[in-house]
């Protein structure tokens, strides 16, 4: 009888018990995976954030880049943390609406292992040409690739990435014969487009923009549906020509699920804060991402959309891959 009225007494002490520890978070640093080497587009978005969050909440918000599997295992080593808000995930476009459709041996669940806490940014591509390249605008590619299919070279970062599931949507979209090759990465596949083994690319609004004002390649348009803060004066794929297109990567922040309550939302409280920030703001613009302050809610109806929506995608793009 006295083991029961124990239980019982933990039992209704158990919310209070909860309470406090939330109020006193954190009190050790907090560890942030980003599930990507150091030095990409993700890793210094996640960065720039972790750095104003430490700010605000008196303890250092650590990044650990847990890299490999396109995202796959940062995202499981996130998923199989404990649940008590000292271990978070920079979660992206790759790891809840991407990879779990294409890979197999996914050990995570993107819906259900986790729950959303703030978006971060968006982050558009820019459809980039060699300056030989004779198509000028979206229209004007459609209309050579029509002329002649099979012929125009499109560099992707890799079957899945971003630049790849760009590609095939807009040749799709667009109703072109396009020649997809694969290169290992962003990086590579701009700068085979700049030496002109292939013609074309949907690569990182920075990276591309710092080609275009050199002179190394030409801005076509960019992929969101609207126009990039970073690159103003380049128009959208749907405003130059091709009506329904649109394909944007996202970096946002989650936790493992069953963490409490109100320690997710003194993180949403905190993150978003931190995107009020114009110092944040500008250097996020910087980056070529645009920040994308969302409620809680909001942000877990945005990842649940895009799991759908790729999900289509890759089933329709890429048939087999699982």
């Amino acid at each position: 009888m006295n083991a029961i009225c124990r239980l019982s007494a933990l039992v209704l002490f158990l919310p209070s018990m909860i309470a406090m520890a939330a109020e006193r978070y954190p009190s050790r640093p907090v560890r942030m995976i980003v599930p990507t080497s150091p030095g990409g587009a993700n890793d210094v978005v996640a960065r720039l954030v972790a750095n104003q969050m430490s700010e605000t909440l008196g303890q250092q918000v650590i990044v650990d880049n847990r890299g490999g599997a396109g995202g796959a295992i940062g995202a499981e080593i996130a998923a199989r943390a404990v649940a008590d808000g000292y271990t978070l995930l920079a979660a992206t476009f790759a790891t809840h609406t991407v990879i779990p459709h294409m890979q197999k041996d996914v050990r995570y669940d993107a819906l259900g292992d986790f729950t959303p806490i703030a978006l971060f940014v968006v982050q558009f591509s820019m459809l980039s040409a060699h300056p030989s390249f004779p198509a000028r605008t979206v229209k004007e590619l459609i209309v050579l690739a029509r002329a002649k299919p099979g012929t125009i070279n499109y560099a992707s970062a890799g079957p899945g990435s971003t630049s790849d599931i760009a590609g095939l949507m807009f040749a799709k979209l667009a109703g072109i014969d396009i020649t997809i090759v694969p290169y290992k990465g962003g990086g590579p596949a701009v700068a085979a487009v700049v030496a002109n083994e292939a013609q074309l690319n949907f690569g990182p609004v920075p990276a591309s923009a710092a080609h275009i004002r050199a002179g190394r390649l030409r801005g076509i348009a960019v992929s969101g549906t609207t126009r990039s803060l970073s690159a103003p004066d380049v128009p959208t794929v749907e405003e130059s020509g091709l009506p329904g297109f649109s394909q944007s990567s996202w970096v946002g922040l989650v936790a493992p699920s069953r963490t409490p309550t109100a320690i997710v939302d003194r993180l949403y409280t905190v993150v978003d804060e931190a995107l009020r920030s114009a110092e944040l703001r500008e250097q996020l613009v910087r980056t070529g991402a645009e920040p994308a302050r969302r409620s809680r809610a909001a942000f877990g109806v945005f990842i649940r959309e895009e799991y759908k929506r790729y999900g289509a995608i890759v089933k329709d793009l890429l048939p087999g891959v699982r």
